[in-house]
């Protein structure tokens, strides 16, 4: 296939292009050149905001859209003379309102969330104008991606907390829900998309295991070789000074993704593949936020 991937230097966009790529498809990116290109793929250079010509007459059996975030991405594109067969956009479960009855569904209301805020708005506003203007393309609304190439400071955290031999500081008493995808999966699900072109439209996208949030950091210590201490936190202290969740727990039905692809990647298995990548790439965290020093000024000495 020849293939458009808006994106393709950060995490998810990356790894798609490289998973693309090493199928041997004719993989184009488009981005700001801004960091080190995927090995195999034709960089498109420039802001996608400002196509101008970049993309005036091109064909491609398929656009795989991971950095729109808003409805100006998605017009300038469709607006830039490209022509398609088949967009899939990476959208967010940031569009359902916290207020909706979990599971998340894809038939359920969407609108404001409060935890989300303008970012939700967005990406939905950007969902309503792809689908009027370009009906058959397809929508997949992920909880938290985790894998290979990750540039969030959130695995990464736990990673270096059992690699320093640290206890683990828990938000309460860590029953906080939280659903995964790996990035692998994703990229899965894309192909039997682009292979099969079911009729829904929409899709949420998640691994069917929910975990907690003291569950995903024991399988982060194992994916180290550790053992873990928890410390726990009173919920007066604002949890996003020493922890990378926000204190929001959801659920995403996805049967009907599990109708197409049954079984995801366990996340213990994911873990451990993303720790082997990361002990060897720790500099691929672009923004590594101040967790452990917080922890040391003023958690530590009181517990």
């Amino acid at each position: 296939m020849k293939i458009l991937i808006m994106g393709g230097t950060t995490f998810v966009s990356k790894f798609t292009a490289q998973y693309f790529s090493n199928k041997n498809d004719e993989v184009y990116v488009l981005n700001r050149n801004s960091r080190n290109q995927v090995r195999g793929a034709r960089l498109i250079n420039c802001d996608r905001t400002q196509l101008g010509d970049k993309l005036k007459g091109e064909h491609f059996d398929a656009v795989l859209d991971i950095t729109a975030y808003t409805e100006e991405h998605i017009k300038a594109l469709l607006n830039s003379g490209v022509s398609f067969d088949d967009y899939i956009f990476i959208s967010s479960s940031a569009v359902y309102p916290e207020t909706n009855p979990r599971p998340f569904s894809e038939e359920q209301t969407c609108g404001y969330n409060s935890v989300w805020g303008e970012y939700g708005i967005n990406k939905l506003k950007a969902e309503q104008y792809l689908h009027s203007k370009f009906a058959s393309a397809y929508i997949l609304r992920p909880p938290y991606f985790y894998g290979l190439y990750e540039n969030l400071y959130r695995e990464a955290f736990v990673f270096d907390c059992a690699m320093k031999d640290r206890a683990f500081y828990l938000p309460q008493n860590g029953d906080m829900k939280l659903q995964f995808f790996n990035v692998s999966d994703l990229c899965k699900f894309i192909e039997i998309l682009l292979e099969k072109h079911p009729e829904n439209r929409i899709f949420n996208v998640g691994n069917k295991d929910i975990v907690t949030v003291k569950e995903w950091a024991e399988l982060c210590y194992r994916a180290v070789g550790k053992d873990v201490n928890f410390v726990n936190i009173d919920k007066n202290v604002p949890q996003r000074d020493y922890f990378c969740f926000y204190d929001y727990e959801y659920v995403l039905d996805v049967s009907k993704q599990n109708n197409l692809i049954p079984e995801t990647l366990p996340l213990e298995q994911g873990l451990k593949e993303e720790f082997e990548w990361y002990k060897n790439n720790p500099d691929s965290i672009y923004n590594r936020k101040p967790y452990i020093d917080y922890i040391d000024k003023h958690l530590s000495k009181t517990n």
